[in-house]
């Protein structure tokens, strides 16, 4: 697979969101706060999500629709805030997303990534 195979891409969506919510493992909102090495990741990490979820769009248009579920326009929205308003980001939005819907990103990357390779033989 290249890196341009959209199930690639979905696989480096899935670690970029892994290392997203691995930063914040153990964390409550202070925490979050409080650590500005930790937020400056975190904003990496799900501005990567984003640039993959535009990569998706642009090079793979038909899986738009298939991956509706992942909200792919929503994640290529939060990395233009990320890549255009850095120092305007607002770090609620960011510790909800890595708290609340990265978890949940994750489970469906797995999902999708799991049916793919029980689809395509892949082990």
């Amino acid at each position: 697979m290249t890196n341009k195979d959209p199930h690639v891409l979905l696989d480096q969506m899935r670690q970029s969101a892994f290392w997203a919510v691995s930063f914040v493992e153990g964390y409550d909102r202070e925490d979050f706060f409080a650590d500005e090495k930790t937020k400056q990741a975190v904003a990496m990490s799900l501005f990567l999500v984003g640039k993959l979820a535009s990569r998706i769009v642009a090079e793979h248009p038909e899986f738009r629709e298939t991956l509706s579920e992942l909200h792919l326009e929503s994640m290529r929205g939060m990395r233009n805030r990320i890549a255009h308003g850095y120092f305007l980001l607002r770090f609620d939005v960011i510790w909800d997303t890595v708290s609340i819907d990265l978890p949940v990103l994750i489970e469906r990357l797995n999902t999708i990534l799991d049916n793919d390779k029980k689809t395509h033989g892949q082990s």
